[in-house]
């Protein structure tokens, strides 16, 4: 009985679960909606809103007896109670205390619930400072310890759903009612889908049978005709036979030959029947095929409706990012979200969680400017970034995210490219502004004037890039001076299937997904032009690329001599604003593919984005068109010779300074940078630093902050004021972490600015690697 009673404890625990993360949801986003209404207007509505959804979690946490969650809400209904009745005013204090009470109720849930007791002391804190919020106004102190630690670990455990569930809804108008709804573990989604997705080969499959079918129908008419062409032959034959053939061996062939004959027509009817064997056969082949490819559609539709979940799910969690991020970086952003309703498959969702949340720290950290910039531009104090979804025609869904802060600076974008070899010089003078501003999603291209843990790396726009691409989607990159930046990622609605171009090269098949392709050509011999040792075709008044597929992937060429004189087959692929021409053996036509994964030994093979089956059973690779341009695009270089290789080696001994006053971290810094080839000297403070720069060569400065005689601040500026030292890369590593000593780091001109709290050696060597 103890066992069954546990069994249920365990299940109710799990709903219990799923309901108060619904709650805190709710709570959260009423929170941010009451702190966007101004003084004086009505708020009653909303707040008892929150108060009902405190109210229905004490109800639910009692049922399970998790008291300190029921505890903590019952003071906060106490607080939406006193604002209900206008007993207490809304202030930000207040506002904080609030979102840090639903973190903590995040924390409990993300832990035990509080069961084990281990967070009492924290909890009866956090209720202390809640009970003091009825008393009168409160200060604006910094979030205490006790909040702290009821906080869940990070952001998106309080928000994110719990593992293994997924909410599938039924497409009806109102499904408030249980019976209209049901709860589904994601594993058993998952399980259907995988199911249903593989229908698609026997389906496939059955539509080949029925090409085969009437190939061989077809095949069998060819032969009835031919034979039916003899037939007239063999009868004069017979009787030329009989008119003049009067020797043995003419009459032995007379007789011999009305039996051939006499056979051949009782063989008619045999084909006959045969032929109509067959044309029934194939008929029933195809209505078969139809009626199987009709209900696998409606099956996989339908499948793929119960993935589907409203962008907002997504996007509940981003006004509160956004009002935190934008406080710690002294800013007001105003978060204005369009098109939540837009529904997506639920997988591209959570992996375009993360990528989502980086672009909106882009927008707040480098686009939005601070209220005294913005007033002396003559915006308004606060900017707004505008999150909008839109659904397209194609099965694609569009992602524009727009701000209206300072924009994208083209000059500093071709600089950083410039210095990562991205571009020559050359290249850089011959790009307009958009096309350098295409540049900022390039790995390593940051304009940011300082490195932190949170910007400045370059690679945030470019993991988001690759995120997207892996998911058969584009991002493209727009922006103004001083007139804001648009981001747009266009994506699928649904994951494993869509439609395919089957291409041959040399002997292989490959597919090559249709939404990439642009068109489908024939090229002519005499528009194909060389440019710079590369071969081009006029496409639309552009010139645009032509490479041979089977050498992008490295495919030996069977007859290199030569070409055909009519020309050769193309597709024009396009990825943003780049297009190349791909020159195939052949174009076989069109189908839904389904994409298999290569398994986990083949989890990344460069230009294959997956396998599929033809009906035929023959397995095809899917090309990953982001790679295929890349390959095509990329310049070949000569290897080195064993000079300049010793020269490479020589040049990598580079020479820095280390200047820290503790005797331990300059250990560990001396030992970590000689470890990783570096040649390193000490200094103890900023004065021994500055004599040491003076009186030897370096190519970078480490420094502590905080050291006696001269601190780490005033050596920077020191450098930047002298003429020889001006351009010395500074990394300032420091336990100093508030905003301010971050805007001094950046006011005195240090390069990167490392927080020793969140020191990571790896990190330490990337910047390096970048600065020098």
């Amino acid at each position: 009985m103890a066992t069954n009673n546990n069994g249920f404890l365990k299940k109710l625990l799990g709903t219990f679960g799923i309901e108060a993360d619904e709650h805190l949801k709710a709570m959260s986003s009423g929170l941010m909606e009451l702190e966007k209404i101004p003084a004086g207007v009505q708020q009653t509505e909303l707040v008892e809103k929150i108060f009902r959804e405190a109210h229905s979690l004490k109800g639910a946490a009692r049922a399970v007896n998790l008291t300190q969650i029921e505890s903590v809400c019952h003071s906060l209904e106490s607080v939406f109670a006193a604002l209900k009745g206008k007993h207490l005013a809304v202030s930000a204090p207040l506002f904080d205390l609030l979102h840090q009470a639903i973190d903590a109720l995040g924390g409990l849930l993300a832990s035990d619930g509080g069961a084990s007791g281990a967070r009492w002391p924290a909890t009866m804190e956090l209720m202390r400072r809640l009970d003091d919020a009825l008393k009168g106004p409160l200060p604006d102190p910094e979030m205490p310890a006790s909040a702290q630690e009821l906080a869940p670990v990070s952001s998106s455990a309080a928000t994110a759903e719990p593992a293994g569930i997924a909410d599938v809804r039924t497409p009806l108008p109102a499904p408030s009612l249980a019976s209209e709804t049901v709860r589904v573990s994601t594993a058993k989604l998952e399980a259907v889908m995988r199911q249903v997705e593989e229908l698609l080969s026997p389906r496939l499959a059955s539509g080949q049978r029925a090409r085969e079918l009437r190939e061989t129908a077809a095949a069998l008419a060819t032969w009835k005709r031919e034979r039916a062409r003899i037939q007239p032959a063999l009868r004069l034959i017979e009787r030329s036979l009989a008119r003049g053939g009067k020797g043995n061996g003419a009459a032995g062939e007379g007789r011999e030959l009305p039996k051939l004959l006499e056979y051949l027509d009782g063989e008619s009817v045999h084909m006959k029947t045969l032929e109509d064997s067959l044309a029934s056969l194939g008929q029933s082949a195809e209505h078969d095929q139809r009626a199987l490819s009709g209900m696998t559609d409606n099956l996989l539709h339908d499948v793929k409706e119960m993935h589907l979940l409203p962008f907002s799910s997504l996007l509940d969690v981003f006004p509160r990012f956004t009002r935190e991020f934008a406080r710690d970086q002294a800013k007001e952003v105003e978060l204005v979200i369009r098109g939540g309703e837009i529904e997506v498959d639920r997988r591209i969702l959570e992996e375009m969680k993360d990528p989502l949340i980086h672009i909106l720290r882009n927008c707040i950290d480098h686009g939005i400017e601070k209220p005294a910039v913005r007033q002396q531009k003559h915006k308004p104090a606060h900017g707004t970034i505008t999150v909008a979804i839109s659904q397209r025609d194609s099965g694609k869904v569009d992602i524009l995210v727009i701000d209206d802060g300072a924009g994208i600076d083209a000059a500093k974008v071709k600089s950083a490219a410039r210095k990562l070899g991205i571009v020559s010089q050359e290249e850089a003078d011959q790009l307009g502004e958009q096309e350098a501003i295409a540049l900022a999603i390039r790995s390593g291209v940051s304009t940011s004037p300082i490195i932190t843990e949170v910007s400045g790396r370059g690679l945030g726009l470019a993991i988001v890039r690759e995120k997207v691409e892996r998911l058969g989607g584009t991002i493209t990159l727009e922006s103004r001076h001083d007139g804001g930046t648009s981001l747009r990622i266009v994506l699928p609605l649904t994951l494993a299937t869509y439609r395919g171009i089957l291409v041959r090269a040399g002997d292989q098949l490959f597919v090559i997904p249709a939404s990439a392709v642009e068109r489908v050509m024939q090229v002519a011999a005499k528009d194909i032009r060389t440019v710079e040792n590369r071969e081009t075709i006029p496409l639309d008044g552009q010139t645009v690329s032509l490479v041979r597929l089977g050498d992008v992937l490295d495919m030996p060429r069977k007859n290199a001599a030569g070409e055909p004189g009519d020309g050769a087959q193309a597709l024009v692929l396009s990825l943003g604003s780049v297009r190349v021409a791909f020159r195939v053996e052949e174009i076989l036509g069109e189908q839904e593919v389904l994409v298999k994964a290569l398994g986990p030994q083949l989890a990344r093979v460069r230009n294959v984005a997956g396998a599929s089956v033809l009906g035929t059973g023959r397995v095809v690779p899917i090309l990953n068109v982001p790679d295929l341009m890349q390959s095509a695009v990329k310049p070949t270089a000569p290897p080195l010779g064993p000079v300049a290789a010793e020269k490479g080696a020589a040049a990598k001994k580079q020479a820095i300074l280390v200047v820290e006053d503790s005797i331990t971290s300059r250990a560990l810094l001396k030992n970590i940078l000689e470890s990783a080839g570096y040649n390193i000297t000490t200094a103890v403070d900023g004065i021994d630093a500055y004599t040491a720069l003076k009186t030897g060569t370096f190519d970078l400065l480490v420094s502590d902050v905080e050291m006696p005689r001269m601190d780490g601040f005033d050596l920077t500026a020191k450098l930047r004021s002298d003429k020889q030292l001006a351009q010395m890369p500074v990394v300032l590593v420091t336990a100093l972490e508030s905003r301010e000593h971050r805007e001094r780091g950046i006011d005195v001109g240090a390069n990167a600015y490392i927080v020793k709290s969140s020191f990571d050696q790896s990190n330490l060597l990337e910047i390096i690697r970048r600065l020098i």
